[in-house]
């Protein structure tokens, strides 16, 4: 991201109003989802409205964003909901990939209003096994098209190794929750199958 860029982005956090914690919006439909514990990836967290809310349910949250005024108002909001301990706030440009200190596993991974296609491997990657994914992007669906927006079917084919829980897409919006598949229980490589026993 150009310096410019990150300065328009302080600029435009710094002039909103104050946050509050917030589900993300691809799970509003699906709270009953949501983990109440383990380990939780904010990606593009802006005022950490989301990172906030899910320190609050029990997960400790990795909060990723490249404005640091950002990161501020959102260390700000959860000093006032009482869990500063519980949200690691992380200034980072997206464009250069998820910072090394978010290498998972996660229980839970929120993108909200942030696309990037290069990015989507990086996002189900740190996925622990049953992990959850939430991802809304702005869609050319019913929308004019435009770079910062996802063609038709991008997310569903974009997280085709996942089990995709609910996907929706129209008025310009696109919408993924999908979960990562359990570790299949085979034998370690190289062992040897249970002997049968004597018919």
């Amino acid at each position: 991201m150009s310096d410019a860029d990150r300065l328009r982005w302080d600029a435009r956090h710094a002039a909103a109003d104050r946050s509050v914690p917030a589900p993300p919006d691809a799970l509003c439909e699906h709270l009953e989802a949501v983990p109440a514990s383990g380990r939780a990836l904010d990606v593009a967290c802006g005022r950490g409205e989301v990172a906030v809310w899910l320190a609050e349910r029990g997960l400790a949250v990795d909060a990723v964003d490249v404005s640091p005024v950002a990161l501020a108002a959102g260390a700000a909001l959860a000093g006032t909901a009482g869990v500063v301990d519980q949200v690691r706030w992380i200034v980072h440009d997206l464009d250069d990939g998820l910072p090394a200190a978010c290498a998972g596993p996660y229980d839970l991974v929120v993108c909200q209003r942030f696309r990037d296609p290069l990015r989507y491997g990086e996002l189900a990657a740190v996925l622990a096994p049953g992990g959850l994914l939430a991802v809304t992007v702005l869609s050319e669906v019913e929308a004019a098209p435009g770079s910062y927006r996802a063609g038709p079917g991008e997310l569903p084919a974009s997280f085709g190794d996942l089990e995709v829980l609910a996907a929706r897409e129209g008025d310009g919006e696109a919408v993924l929750v999908a979960r990562a598949p359990l570790r299949s229980q085979a034998p370690p490589r190289g062992s040897r199958p249970a002997p049968r026993p004597p018919s």
